[in-house]
């Protein structure tokens, strides 16, 4: 990941490999952002002139760049586009972090790059995400190819600052944890099946500081995992359930549960997927890695708020072991629930994984997914869908309203239970013969049926937001985008500091 640091020298005398200026769009010349003066003064008050003329209107997502021919230390000055000045709140910090993450994209290669751009807190944050890079499988490198930004060095008015160091502290301890969820989401699937998953986490979890449990097979046997196990059954690399805790010094104001689906890949099982786009199925298993990133997160952050995280982790594969549709099978809270799709078996993993979440008598918990194709037919690849406690509903989209991914709240209505009753068991796995009616809900609803009583819950699923094969984006890149570390983040550390 691109490190990040401080500087609070005037921008026009910095010896970096580029420096980064906003720009506005307006109806007439666009304008500088705040704190360019200095670089302004430099090109004798023409800086915006000579933008203009290399073809920049500072249109959101636009990076122009001018060669400075000596008239600044940096040899070059790139302009990001921050779209109009009129955007206020949210809006508008989001278009720091899109900018900056645009223009650390823009300039790869670059030993060192400075950022004078308006809110450094979300440029920094927006330059972590925006410069990462996945190093892949290549045995050879590509000719021309650029590697990431090096280094950022965000300018603010004094760089030892409390405020702006605990900002930028923040800042690496997020793009650190997104990074990770990246990099294991882009895995390829032969190198990252649930055991090896499971120890990939349980080691960086642990050097974290993190309390960490792993349960193999037989544990999980013992344990009554049915809903796991049953998945998993049909792959010669066996399911695991990953339990990650963090505690704080002192008081905690109140216990958080995580949950996320660690489907290491998803062929359907015997309910097999078309083979068109089966192998971006080794993404289904992000709201785990989102999961594991965010408790990285957390413990770099030290929140006075308990968090225990459960990640259920199998592989779902066709073999003569596999579970079958019309099996019945007793999950871990002894519900018995009648399969008629093996192809939805995240809910199952998840299913048992949220009940033992329940009994560590957690205030909130929090689980997330790629569950359902049905999202992103509902809300498309940038807008997850929220389901689970109303009370929860504004405060999970308020969340990603904060941070720049977006949340948009679902019902679960009455008649969808009704459609899950089975004749033979407690329980369908999906509704019959309405398998493809509001099944995102019916995703949501079986989840419901899980959670103990009492306890404030919501399910987020990312199937479409968390990996897209479209052009790369603000801080996006294309594959994984480690969404929904952020908006989880913001929800435990609002929780510690409001309960």
């Amino acid at each position: 990941m691109t490190s990040l640091a401080l500087a609070d020298h005037n921008p026009a005398t910095l010896a970096v490999d580029a420096v980064v200026v906003g720009l506005y769009e307006s109806d007439g010349a666009p304008t500088l952002a705040p704190g360019a003066a200095e670089l302004d003064a430099a090109f004798g008050g023409r800086l915006v002139e000579t933008l203009v003329l290399l073809g920049a209107t500072g249109a959101a997502g636009e990076v122009t760049k001018l060669a400075t021919l000596g008239t600044v230390p940096a040899p070059v000055v790139a302009a990001a586009g921050l779209g109009s000045a009129a955007a206020t709140g949210h809006a508008a910090t989001e278009s720091v972090r899109r900018a900056a993450g645009a223009a650390v994209r823009a300039l790869a290669g670059s030993g060192t790059v400075a950022l004078v751009l308006p809110e450094p807190a979300a440029a920094a944050e927006g330059a972590a995400l925006g410069g990462y890079r996945f190093a892949g499988y290549r045995s050879r490198p590509v000719p021309g190819e650029r590697g990431p930004v090096g280094s950022v060095r965000v300018v603010v008015p004094d760089a030892k600052d409390k405020t702006a160091r605990a900002e930028l502290k923040r800042a690496t301890a997020v793009g650190t944890a997104v990074a990770r969820t990246r990099d294991w989401v882009n895995s390829a699937p032969n190198e990252l099946r649930p055991p090896a998953f499971a120890a990939s986490v349980a080691a960086v979890a642990g050097k974290a500081g993190l309390s960490v449990e792993v349960l193999d097979e037989k544990a999980l046997r013992k344990g009554g995992y049915g809903g796991i196990l049953a998945v998993g059954e049909g792959s010669p690399a066996g399911p695991r359930l990953v339990r990650l805790a963090y505690s704080p010094k002192g008081r905690a104001a109140a216990k958080v549960a995580l949950v996320g689906k660690g489907i290491t890949f998803d062929s359907g099982g015997l309910s097999i997927k078309p083979a068109k786009g089966m192998w971006e199925m080794k993404s289904d298993m992000a709201g785990a890695a989102a999961v594991a990133g965010t408790m990285l997160a957390v413990a770099a952050l030290k929140p006075k708020v308990e968090v225990v995280a459960y990640l259920p982790m199998a592989e779902n594969m066709p073999s003569g072991s596999a579970y079958r549709p019309g099996d019945v099978v007793t999950m871990y809270d002894g519900s018995r629930v009648e399969v008629l799709n093996t192809d939805a078996e995240g809910r199952m993993v998840l299913a048992d994984a949220i009940a033992r979440a329940c009994e560590d008598g957690p205030d909130y918990l929090f689980e997330t997914s790629t569950l359902t194709g049905g999202q992103v037919i509902a809300l498309g690849g940038r807008v997850a869908g929220v389901m689970g406690s109303e009370s929860l509903h504004d405060r999970v989209r308020l969340a990603g309203e904060a941070v720049g991914e977006a949340m948009w709240p679902m019902p679960l209505p009455e008649e969808v239970a009704k459609l899950m009753k089975s004749d033979v068991a407690d329980l369908l796995q999906v509704a019959s013969g309405m398998e493809r009616a509001g099944h995102m809900l019916q995703g949501g609803y079986f989840l419901s049926r899980f959670v103990a009583e009492g306890v404030d819950w919501a399910h987020i699923d990312v199937a479409g937001p968390a990996y897209h094969e479209g052009e790369e984006y603000g801080y996006l890149p294309k594959g994984a985008t480690g969404v929904p570390v952020r908006t989880l983040l913001r929800l435990v550390t609002d929780i510690a500091e409001n309960g």
